[in-house]
């Protein structure tokens, strides 16, 4: 009797496995839109939670961040990684970053390495966010090594802070080199700049004998130096900037008051647009929707200005209940909407930071939940390439409890696996999975219905191949 139960036991898996068949159907693309959340480091802001927690503690604070942030449905997190001219991350150009566990102590392991890992899991894209002329922060020391020891002549005076003179050649070719040396050692997605240029009024009267002008056209040329330059190393790394939101008083007409980033930040962020400098823009629209600077008048503006890449708000989730103005959490919802119905090039939002997500103030979570219904892939950026990955071969293997997918694909091409699921001609993404990953189990009632399993390869550059497309 028992060698009976087996053999049928055996016959139904048999039967099981072979229900589901590869076939030469197409499946539908995935959504696209970049979902981001800034994690800061710069005071502990964000993460870690204060320096001197050991390595374990960190590592555990950040996989919270990353778990949190796959569960709802985010795809990016971009992470300060170079707050003051120091580093996250394993380096022979600057000392360790104080805000880890004191400045130049090595926190035991490599977090740069260990968030990309754990992010490209689940996942997420990992952009290394530079401060790329801050250099000391009051009160705050530096490693031995940092180079305003090494370097002070490059350095200015900014209030009760410090900056790499903008204009200097070696100061730019400076952040130059600790940029690129990121990119050529770690397998990141993106590098991100925020609107640190000159410093903001008052403190922008640095001693640099420049005009306003001459301090736009240096940092045009770093702009345009530092995209070339991670083109000609991974031209799939996307390029994006952060700039202050409004470009100048007056643009648009009934913006009529605020910082002048073209005048007093040296940022002319729409001539870094035009100029195909950057792969996105994400101005900082941190104000509510009602008000002087109102954010659909801003978002308006930044995204009739995009001929050819696209603009991505920055959105204030810091400021719920806050003291800035004591939004709620729906207006945050109602700008993710507004983004949405104005996105020419592309949707995507980025969040101004994580600590307010994460500690879930007014209760975000929910609103972001009701937006991000399902997962979706980062836009493509086809003027960086436009190849596309070949289609896999997959088998599934069925039981009572789960499902496990195999795939074999003809070349390294795939940066992403989709994995979608159908129930007759309706079609939903399961999850995203790193480019290396050949195989997967997914629980039996995750797939409860479909009649079809996609599993779609995306390139580096985002662009989707061929799918495997398996039928039951």
């Amino acid at each position: 009797m028992k060698k009976l139960l087996q053999v049928i036991l055996f016959l139904a898996t048999a039967a099981l496995a072979q229900a589901w068949q590869q076939v030469n159907e197409g499946a539908p693309e995935p959504p696209r839109e970049f979902r981001a959340v800034w994690v800061s480091t710069v005071f502990n802001l964000d993460w870690p939670s204060r320096a001197g927690l050991s390595a374990a503690q960190q590592q555990q604070e950040l996989l919270t961040i990353l778990n949190k942030a796959v569960n709802l449905k985010l795809n990016a997190v971009i992470l300060q990684i170079r707050p003051n001219a120091d580093a996250l991350y394993k380096s022979s150009l600057e000392p360790w970053s104080a805000w880890l566990n004191g400045p130049g102590v090595n926190p035991g392991y490599d977090p740069l390495a260990f968030a990309i890992r754990e992010a490209h899991k689940r996942g997420l894209e990992l952009h290394a966010w530079f401060n790329p002329f801050r250099a000391t922060i009051s009160g705050k020391p530096v490693g031995r090594n940092h180079i305003s020891r090494r370097q002070p002549s490059l350095l200015r005076k900014a209030g009760s802070t410090t900056i790499l003179n903008p204009s200097s050649s070696a100061a730019q070719q400076h952040v130059l080199r600790v940029i690129i040396d990121v990119v050529r050692r770690y397998d990141i997605d993106g590098v991100h700049l925020d609107d640190y240029f000159y410093p903001y009024p008052p403190n922008n009267n640095i001693a640099d004998n420049k005009t306003p002008s001459q301090r736009r056209a240096a940092i045009d040329h770093f702009v345009k130096n530092l995209y070339s330059s991670v083109k000609a190393v991974k031209p799939w790394v996307r390029v994006g900037i952060s700039p202050f939101g409004i470009w100048q008083p007056g643009y648009p007409s009934d913006v009529k008051a605020g910082v002048n980033a073209y005048e007093h930040l040296a940022c002319d962020a729409r001539k870094w647009l035009a100029k195909g400098w950057v792969d996105y823009l994400a101005p900082q629209l941190y104000w509510p929707i009602q008000g002087d600077q109102s954010f659909t008048s801003l978002m308006q503006w930044w995204s009739a200005i995009n001929p050819h890449r696209p603009v991505w708000p920055g959105i204030a989730t810091a400021r719920i209940r806050g003291k800035e103005d004591g939004r709620r959490a729906s207006e945050i919802g109602y700008q993710v909407d507004y983004s949405r119905k104005l996105a020419r090039q592309s949707a995507g939002q980025l969040f101004w930071s994580w600590r307010s997500i994460g500690n879930n103030i007014d209760n975000i979570q929910s609103h972001l939940a009701r937006r991000y219904t399902t997962y979706a892939v980062p836009p493509a950026m086809p003027w960086c390439g436009n190849s596309r990955p070949a289609r896999p071969t997959a088998q599934a293997r069925e039981t009572s409890s789960a499902i496990s997918l195999t795939w074999t694909p003809p070349d390294a091409a795939a940066r992403k696996w989709v994995i979608q699921a159908a129930r007759g001609n309706s079609w939903r993404t399961i999850c995203i999975l790193p480019g290396a990953q050949r195989k997967v189990t997914l629980p039996a009632a995750l797939l409860a219905g479909a009649t079809r399993i996609a599993i779609l390869p995306i390139s580096a550059y985002g662009n989707s191949g061929n799918p495997a497309v398996l039928a039951k």
